[in-house]
């Protein structure tokens, strides 16, 4: 055999997969188009919701029986009623249908930024996937959707395809989540405090604002502790808030390959662990502090991922120094994004 031969038959791990990869049919693209669309649904009535109206359905439910067991067999006949509450409360006053569709749009802009960044990847290296799978929440929840992911359905060529793969959706969404960042910070209404006219001591729910909106608002000399959030703001909010949690370093989040691509199994496993730990602390400290159990929600979705193995690519090749500098760049992307304590309950 020659020597031109042998070079032929190399492998060239940097090069993306030749293999034809299947087209998505005709019944997939309806059955995720079906979810985008739930999905927008439920988004726009929670962008309703959190404009600021008050419904009050009480006046058109019917009489309810005595009892827990007349109460319990009409609450699902309430909850329709709300729902429908809503959606003609929105017809009749546009602001708040505007509202919702800024909120719905927006957010669901940076969803769809971040797992097309995942699956035109995947197609560059040739792995199968699926399309993007929008999960709607059920009506009336906050805020409308528990995300999307995509599913990888063949092995992952390479350590770079990997890596690649896995930070391409953050970054994607990321680059979307700014300019709508902007748009809520610049155009938050400024609500000057007045100390307790009527003697009380309401509560209140408030959402923290992670380093990116701070270092807008501090650009721009805007006081966001005596704002009030828009639409845009909490659609960028829940934007970064989904973004740190696929960067944490986890099993198969989007953190979870970046750290297996870059630093190899071992370390991912032990990475893994000391996130679960700081995430555990973090929720405790949460509970105290703000008054918010929804970090124990974090710590199972962790826990779980803990658990689940994560593949190794068929072949790992040194990553190269461009993908290191794009590595830190996640990290500053994590950092911008990440609040320990999202929200504060008073």
């Amino acid at each position: 055999m020659s020597q031109a031969a042998e070079i032929r038959r190399e492998p060239q791990p940097c090069l993306p997969a030749s293999r034809r990869i299947s087209r998505p049919t005709a019944r997939q693209w309806a059955l995720h188009g079906g979810l985008l669309l739930l999905t927008f649904c439920t988004t726009t009535i929670c962008g309703i919701i959190m404009a600021g109206p008050e419904f009050d359905t009480a006046a058109r439910s019917p009489a309810s029986p005595n009892g827990i067991a007349g109460n319990l067999f009409l609450l699902p006949l309430f909850y329709v009623q709300a729902i429908l509450e809503v959606i003609r409360f929105a017809f009749t006053h546009p602001y708040f249908l505007k509202e919702g569709l800024k909120f719905s749009c927006s957010l669901l802009t940076i969803l769809a930024s971040h797992e097309s960044g995942h699956y035109l990847f995947c197609r560059y290296y040739g792995v199968e996937a699926t399309l993007p799978f929008f999960i709607p929440q059920p009506p009336l929840l906050i805020p409308g959707t528990f995300g999307a992911f995509i599913r990888m359905k063949s092995p992952v060529p390479s350590r770079r395809a990997l890596f690649d793969i896995g930070l391409a959706g953050p970054l994607a969404g990321f680059i979307v989540i700014i300019p709508i960042a902007f748009m809520g910070v610049l155009t938050v209404e400024h609500v000057p405090l007045i100390a307790d006219e009527a003697g009380g001591t309401g509560g209140g729910l408030y959402f923290n604002d992670p380093l990116l909106f701070r270092l807008i608002a501090r650009a721009f000399k805007i006081d966001l502790e005596n704002s009030l959030a828009n639409s845009f703001y909490l659609a960028a909010w829940v934007g970064a808030l989904v973004t740190a949690l696929n960067l944490m370093p986890v099993g198969q989040l989007d953190g979870g390959h970046g750290t297996f691509a870059s630093f190899g199994p071992r370390a991912h496993f032990w990475i893994g662990r000391v996130a679960f730990t700081s995430m555990a602390a973090i929720a405790v400290l949460g509970w105290i502090w703000h008054g918010i159990p929804s970090g124990f929600v974090y710590l199972v979705l962790l826990a779980v991922m803990l658990r689940v193995r994560h593949p190794a690519p068929q072949q790992m090749e040194p990553l190269g120094g461009v993908r290191t500098i794009i590595g830190i760049i996640t990290l500053i992307v994590f950092v911008l994004c990440f609040l320990p304590f999202p929200i504060t309950i008073t």
